[in-house]
Order: structure tokens, then sequence, then C-alpha cells
């Protein structure tokens, strides 16, 4: 997959036109967590540094549905915008219209105007070409950066791109560097580590990286699913049990494929999903019918660091407990160090896992820790991202 990189791009004297994804946690008016809004930064100040340019920056916040909802507004994130930019950032009174309009055009060198909130408008979602020709009439050349919405045919994040020169900024570009490989030509062995909740969310990230992957982990509360296909008990344990043919199906498949699967051999349990609940080690992999599994035991754990260490790529997605209880993190945290600690190709994708390396402080230890949720699950699944296919050479 080749992309179209600001690198790519002559900007000299160009009125650019950016999508970021400034959706961040804000609390009584404050920014809580500037991540995305610092990843976001590399480009805009790449952009900036090039002679005579300017800019519009858009993105959304929240979910307005459609309606001009003031709780919504990209002023106060504008604020915190220009605080780690170190320098002033105009936020527009509205997204479309003569005002916006008319303080786009009074944009000189080096300035830099916020829109409002794209989504006050339905036409976003919508992907109103008329609504993305407006917003494409802001720049000379358009730049996608928000790889967590590259996954939503927006007129934002895609329309745009049908009426301008369209670019690629350094995150997406980093994005699709680390996790297409894995897809493509991972470094082998290569070690899939999938947790979470259930297997209908998951089924298609495990189908599409079984074809590169030499050890498959499944973890979290799926694992019981596969387990319950293999003839063991579970106890009161999660099963989802109009998936039991596709876990049959996938088991199959990965020992047709020769592929190494690895499901709990050992748990620990809980007779309540209660974070107050007393832990209990089950020492075998059948779980007794009055407990839950909560999180990996120590043997399993041995058998995924075994894997983790030998691995030249590594890829992460979703939790192997339940990580927001603490007496049911043990296995995320001791498989989170694992990965930090590869001298292999590590990435680390989707919300939960994130999380995970954040709470834990791993993040930077790690090759790579995407930018988008729903994004990345999809681009591991091969699904085609509207925002990034937009972008392609």
């Amino acid at each position: 997959m080749v992309l179209n990189t600001i690198r790519d791009a002559d900007l000299t004297g160009k009125k650019v036109l950016i999508r970021v994804d400034f959706n961040v946690p804000l609390k009584d008016g404050v920014v809580k967590d500037d991540t995305r809004i610092r990843a976001a930064l590399p480009t805009i100040e790449y952009i900036l540094s090039q002679k005579g340019t300017s800019l519009v920056v858009m993105s959304h916040f929240g979910r307005p549905k459609g309606k001009k909802n003031p709780e919504f507004s990209m002023a106060p994130i504008g604020k915190r915008f220009a605080e780690l930019l170190g320098k002033p950032v105009k936020v527009a009174p509205d997204v479309i219209g003569p005002e916006v309009e008319k303080e786009v055009k009074a944009l000189k060198a080096g300035e830099v105007l916020l829109l409002e909130n794209v989504r006050f408008y339905p036409d976003e979602e919508a992907n109103n070409p008329e609504y993305a020709k407006a917003l494409a009439s802001y720049g000379d050349i358009y730049v996608n950066d928000a790889f967590g919405t590259a996954h939503r045919a927006h007129a934002s994040t895609e329309g745009v791109a049908h009426f301008l020169p369209s670019y690629a900024g350094f995150l997406i570009e980093k994005e699709v560097k680390f996790m297409a490989p894995l897809l493509e030509n991972p470094a082998h062995p290569f070690v899939a580590i999938i947790g979470g909740a259930k297997v209908s969310s998951k089924i298609g990230v495990l189908q599409s990286l079984l074809k590169t992957c030499d050890t498959m982990v499944i973890g979290g509360g799926m694992a019981y699913t596969f387990l319950s296909v293999q003839g063991h008990k579970v106890g009161k344990s999660l099963v989802e049990s109009d998936y039991l043919d596709t876990a049959r199906d996938f088991l199959k498949a990965a020992a047709d494929k020769k592929v190494n699967v690895i499901l709990p051999v050992d748990h620990i349990a809980a007779e309540a999903f209660d974070e107050n609940a007393a832990p209990v080690a089950v020492d075998a992999v059948d779980i007794p019918d009055n407990l839950m599994g909560m999180d990996v035991g120590p043997k399993t754990i041995a058998l995924i660091k075994d894997a983790v260490a030998k691995a030249q790529s590594v890829v992460w997605n979703g939790p192997l407990g339940v990580f927001e209880f603490d007496s049911f993190a043990k296995g995320t945290l001791d498989i989170a160090k694992a990965v930090a600690d590869c001298k292999g190709t590590t990435v680390v994708g989707g919300g939960d896992s994130v999380a995970a390396v954040n709470k834990f402080g791993l993040a930077d230890k790690l090759s790579h820790v995407s930018t988008g949720g729903g994004a990345s699950l999809e681009f591991l699944q091969g699904l085609p991202l509207p925002g990034i296919v937009a972008l392609q050479k």
C-alpha cells in the first residue's frame, strides 16, 4: 500500500486544509487527555514550516447528531491546541457559510484557523458532496491525518479528497507503515495476541491474521467460546452459543495451516463479575460450575511469554482479562510487559489494549501504538478504510 504523503506535496504558498482527530475527553471545559492533539502536531508543524503556508484545521468532537450544540464546540479544544502549538489558533464561528469563508480568505501565511465541529451538520456523516465541496473550497491541498476516523466515509475524511489533491499526514503514514506489513509480509515468527470479550467482534481480525501469523493467542472473554467447542467446562464464563460453529471452523482452519493456537490452560476466576469479587486460582483448563473466568493463569502467561520472546513481529489487540479490575489485571499486565520487552516489531491496536499499555506506562517501549480503535480493528481485518483509500497512489 503506497500513499501520497505530504512529503510528495509542494506546499509553498498554499492554503492547506487538514483533517485531524481532536475528539478528546473534556471535563468542565478543559481537555483531560491531549494525546490526540499531540499526535497531530508533527504534521501541523511540518506544514507551517513550509514557506507561505496557512492552515485550516477540521475535526469532529463527540456526537452532536448533526445539530449545532455548544456542548460539543471545538473552542476549548482550540485553546489547548494553541497552547501545544505555541501560537494563536482562531476558532471559526461555524463550519460553513459566508462568515467562515471570510475568515479563511483573510488567513495570512503562518496563521491557523480551526473550524467548528464538522458533525454540527448531518451532511458530514452522510458524506454529502455539496458539504464536502464547501469544505474543499477552504484549501489548495487536502491532508488527512485522522487515522481514528479513516474507517468512516464522511465528508471531511473521504468526500473532500474528490475535490483537492490529497495527501496523508505523518500519523496516517506511520499507522500504515506498521500495520500493512502484518497483513502482507510480516517478519517471522509472527505472534498475534487477540483478546476481548466477544468472538463476534474479533472473528474478522482472527481470520485475517491467520493468513500470516505463526502463533495465535486467543484470550479474554472470547476464549471460553473456543474452549467450549473443544469440550472443556467453562463454568459461568461468557460463551456465545451462536458462534460455536464459527469457533470450531476457525480452530480447524488454524490446524490445517499449522498455526499454533494458544488458549488458556489455567485461569483466575471469580463467582461473579464484580470488581470486589475474590480471585480464585483454577489450575486446570476446566472451570468449576460456580465460577467464571476473569483472567489467564500463570501457566498460560508462561506459554504466551515464551512465544512472544521468540517473535520477530507481534500484534496485540484486546486485553486478556478484566484488566479494569485490579484483581484480574495481572495477565494483561504481564503480557504487556512481555510485548514491551520483545526485540521484534511490536504493534498494539484497539482501544482497550492501548488503554492497558497507557495504564501500565509501557507505550514508549513499543514500536507502534495505534491511535484508532475502530480503524485499527478494521485495518487488521483487511477491510479497505475509505479515508486511506482516498490517499493511495
